[in-house]
């Protein structure tokens, strides 16, 4: 799968990239910056992403919501739990850092996609 990872924080992006490679996937990113991100949400071939709930003091919302649009299945990663989330967005895959590698192999086996 290719999986799309929004991080604004280096070495947990890298972290997480390393993760998923381990795992088999292809990343895309990571990106630290939410215009960028909400771009390759509109236009990249994905089929899953990772999405850093607070991206440099910005909600990631609208590129979940541009996901959502695009039929793209979620995670949502964030050190507060599903109280760091807004709650239309809590029916979605919540990692709560920091997550062990097992963590993110079973919320990706979880999501439903397309492929």
């Amino acid at each position: 799968r290719r999986v799309l990872v929004v991080e604004d924080e280096m070495m947990i992006a890298m972290m997480l990239a390393d993760m998923l490679e381990d795992l088999g996937h292809q990343v895309v990113g990571p990106v630290a910056r939410l215009d960028k991100a909400l771009d390759l949400a509109q236009r990249e071939t994905i089929d899953v992403a990772v999405l850093d709930v607070n991206v440099h003091g910005q909600e990631i919302y609208p590129v979940a919501d541009a996901l959502i649009k695009r039929g793209i299945p979620f995670m949502l990663a964030t050190g507060y739990g599903a109280k760091g989330v807004r709650e239309q967005y809590r029916s979605w895959p919540i990692l709560q850092k920091p997550f062990q590698q097992e963590n993110l192999r079973a919320a990706i086996a979880g999501l439903k996609t397309g492929a």
